[in-house]
């Protein structure tokens, strides 16, 4: 039986997939992380602040989350509650995974947790974006600098992570293996997931995955938080 938009089952449904997603989305930052092997752009800059700090990592991806947040004001970008609950569950998420998750050494492990991560980060992409509760805050950010500068969205995103990238190594964040691994593999991953998570009335999975969508490299590309 087919559910209309607006429905009970379909919202339902919308609501466990943003949710669910976004705490996934945390879990896999956590598992990158005590993998140790390199994390993706952000969360290099996240975890740089970090050390310097004395704050939990997940703490300051939801400061600079909402620091990003707040950028979208003079940009006229709209958030969601997609985009708010990002701002708060995927640092939540991140430290209690963290919490949870004891120290490891041996490579044997690490290698494993590092692809897990990053296959449950693709996951959980195409669950929270295929929710359509609106993008993550590092989207919007994106998304707004390509409408005031007119520049291509592959290039505003490639600028904007090279500078958080640089910026998070130079502040003792760890970028290595894992972050070449993210970034070779999160595209085709969230394309996939974005397909295998698509709502019944979605006319075009390509379309949750679209520029507004945690983030995307190009239209088609990955969405971020």
């Amino acid at each position: 039986m087919s559910i209309s938009r607006g429905s009970g089952r379909h919202l339902v449904r919308r609501f466990t997939q943003l949710y669910v997603g976004l705490l996934l989305y945390g879990a896999s930052a956590a598992l990158m992380v005590r993998a140790g092997l390199g994390l993706d752009p952000w969360d290099v800059f996240h975890q740089g602040i970090a050390e310097r700090t004395g704050l939990s990592i997940g703490t300051v991806a939801i400061i600079v989350g909402a620091a990003v947040l707040l950028l979208w004001w003079p940009m006229r970008e709209r958030p969601g509650l997609g985009t708010v609950s990002n701002v708060f569950l995927v640092g939540l998420s991140m430290d209690a995974t963290l919490w949870l998750l004891p120290q490891v050494e041996a490579l044997a492990h690490r290698v494993p947790l590092l692809l897990g991560g990053v296959v449950l980060n693709g996951a959980a992409t195409g669950l929270y974006i295929s929710a359509r509760f609106g993008p993550g805050p590092r989207d919007g950010l994106m998304t707004g600098l390509h409408k005031i500068t007119g520049r291509s969205i592959r290039l505003v995103r490639t600028g904007i992570e090279i500078v958080v990238l640089v910026t998070g190594i130079l502040l003792g964040g760890s970028a290595g293996v894992g972050t070449v691994v993210y970034a070779l593999a999160i595209g085709p991953l969230a394309q996939f997931f974005l397909r295998l998570f698509a709502l019944p009335d979605s006319t075009e999975p390509g379309d949750a995955s679209r520029v507004v969508a945690r983030g995307g490299k190009q239209a088609r590309a990955v969405p971020r938080r």
